[in-house]
């Protein structure tokens, strides 16, 4: 078979890493909840404060959301009533860069 008339073979599956990034942010409020953190831990109140369009319902969705992925830690202090602090992780901090380039981006573009 000569180099003119090969067809190369469409993949099944291509492995691309912007949507394994896209999994771990989740939804939109994602990012909302990460610029926040950016700047230090918070409880639960404060991000509600900080992001009021989000329900509380959707926040928490958002939060176990990107706890499982590792993102955020979770940490419960046994007052009365319990207080829950989050704080990003060492894979969390690193997003910082990927979301200040989208801002930037949004800033030139928008």
């Amino acid at each position: 078979m000569s180099a003119n008339n090969y067809i190369p073979k469409v993949p099944v599956v291509i492995d691309c890493n912007i949507e394994k990034t896209l999994d771990v942010l989740g939804g939109k409020w994602a990012f909302l909840v990460l610029r926040e953190l950016f700047c230090g831990t918070k409880r639960f109140g404060e991000l509600q404060r900080l992001i009021p369009s989000v329900s509380p319902r959707a926040l928490t969705s958002t939060l176990r959301h990107l706890e499982e992925k590792g993102v955020l830690e979770r940490h419960v202090f046994p007052t009365v009533p319990v207080t829950v602090e989050y704080t990003l992780t060492p894979k969390g901090k690193d997003l910082h860069q990927i979301l200040k380039e989208m801002k930037l981006w949004a800033a030139k573009w928008g």
